[in-house]
């Protein structure tokens, strides 16, 4: 994906790229500097070796714009995501998966709460490094954040999505 697709998609997510003050332009590479760039140095693009299991009420209309913009904004492939109801069952995923990392990205304190069992609120929950426990698998790590339509009430709080996701992708490949 190059710098100006990007762009595009970080404009329609209302994220702001910025760049440093203390570098001159002349010595900034165009890949460095937008926070997409700063996600793509922990893989090339088309190897990102894992999946993406993202929770919460499915999106309809522009959540789904959003959503979708998110994931073109992540560099995914549609093999390397789902879309998962936080009631379902995570028993017999790890058969799907064979040996492939998996980050689990829940939209909404409720979905993080039913995943990992905590009580505290969103604000407590995100930032942090949950996990979810899948009968027969190893616990799978998931991120907590914003629901899509909070975001599309809230757009100033789509940069802080943006903190989520970069979270959710070091932590993925760090498996």
């Amino acid at each position: 994906m190059n710098t100006s697709t990007r762009s595009i998609f970080l404009k329609e997510m209302g994220i702001t790229e910025w760049t440093s003050r203390d570098v001159p332009q002349s010595d900034i590479h165009p890949e460095s500097t937008s926070p997409v760039a700063q996600a793509d140095e922990f893989s090339p693009p088309g190897q990102h070796k894992g999946m993406w299991w993202f929770f919460g009420s499915p999106p309809q209309g522009d959540a789904q714009t959003l959503f979708h913009n998110i994931v073109r904004a992540l560099g995914l492939d549609q093999n390397e995501w789902v879309w998962k109801n936080p009631a379902e069952s995570l028993a017999g995923k790890e058969a799907q998966l064979g040996s492939l990392p998996v980050i689990a990205f829940a939209f909404g304190g409720p979905a993080a709460q039913k995943l990992s069992g905590e009580r505290d609120p969103l604000p407590q929950l995100r930032e942090t490094v949950l996990g979810i426990a899948a009968d027969g698998y190893e616990e799978v790590p998931l991120i907590a954040s914003f629901e899509l339509n909070q975001l599309l009430a809230r757009p100033k709080d789509k940069a802080l999505l943006w903190q989520d996701l970069i979270l959710a992708r070091s932590v993925l490949h760090s498996l």
